[in-house]
């Protein structure tokens, strides 16, 4: 494992010692920021899929639980996993039995998760991606992220209370920039990079200062939360709404 952060690869191997013996497993794979060089210990989540041979069962389920629970370390809030059976990899709408935010219940793998795994996802164990995991069309890309910012975020900009909160605000911003490129151009981009695009879609600089303070440790600006987030939602609204209106097809 090339982890780069003490803390993170013992955790990694801590999680891979318990579970192996928990599930029939075939590969564990990590995509997002510690796939993509942009994690930052504390800050960003560890994102795993774990393959199966055979569908989860309820004892396994609940195997799956107590591994997760049983996990002493202060990053282990943050890693989230997905267990994908090998005889459901193709199906995109299928729902995985998965681990986040100290929860296990089921969701689909999305089209950028499978996307992310072909274009680079760390091994931790077992084959690659290719060869198990089927490929995403473009338009099956396309199509899952306008789906995404029209049902969900632009939904979630209706309401106003959230838009104080900073996760809301830091992973609104970062979405709609990352959105917008993989619609314009069919690329991923990682968060520091949607940083500097926020800035071309002509998002609020302070908010886009605020954003990046919390990730990357740079001189925050002075800026109420209620003013961040009425800038926030407005700009993410108006982004939305370009973003569909631009890439109809």
């Amino acid at each position: 494992m090339a982890i780069m952060h003490a803390a993170t690869d013992h955790l990694l191997r801590h999680f891979l010692e318990r579970v192996e013996p928990a599930v029939p497993l075939v590969a564990l794979w990590a995509h997002g920021s510690l796939a993509a060089g942009d994690y930052r210990p504390g800050r960003s989540d560890l994102d795993l899929i774990a393959v199966l041979d055979a569908p989860v069962t309820m004892e396994q389920w609940r195997r799956i639980k107590a591994v997760h629970r049983g996990i002493d370390s202060p990053l282990a809030g943050r890693l989230h996993c997905s267990y994908m059976a090998r005889q459901e990899l193709a199906d995109l709408g299928t729902e995985h039995v998965s681990w986040a935010h100290e929860q296990i219940f089921r969701r689909p793998v999305t089209a950028i998760t499978r996307r992310e795994l072909h274009e680079g996802a760390l091994l931790l164990s077992g084959p690659p991606p290719a060869g198990l995991l089927p490929e995403v069309s473009d338009q099956e890309l396309h199509d899952f992220v306008r789906t995404d910012l029209r049902d969900y975020w632009l939904e979630k900009t209706r309401g106003r209370r959230r838009w104080l909160r900073d996760v809301w605000v830091d992973l609104g911003m970062v979405t709609v920039a990352r959105a917008t490129v993989t619609l314009r151009d069919g690329r991923l981009i990682s968060k520091l990079a949607a940083l500097d695009v926020l800035a071309e879609l002509g998002a609020p600089e302070s908010v886009v200062a605020d954003v990046r303070a919390r990730r990357y440790d740079t001189p925050a600006p002075v800026l109420s939360r209620f003013r961040r987030g009425k800038l926030a939602r407005a700009f993410i609204r108006s982004a939305i709404r370009k973003a569909l209106s631009e890439t109809s097809g």
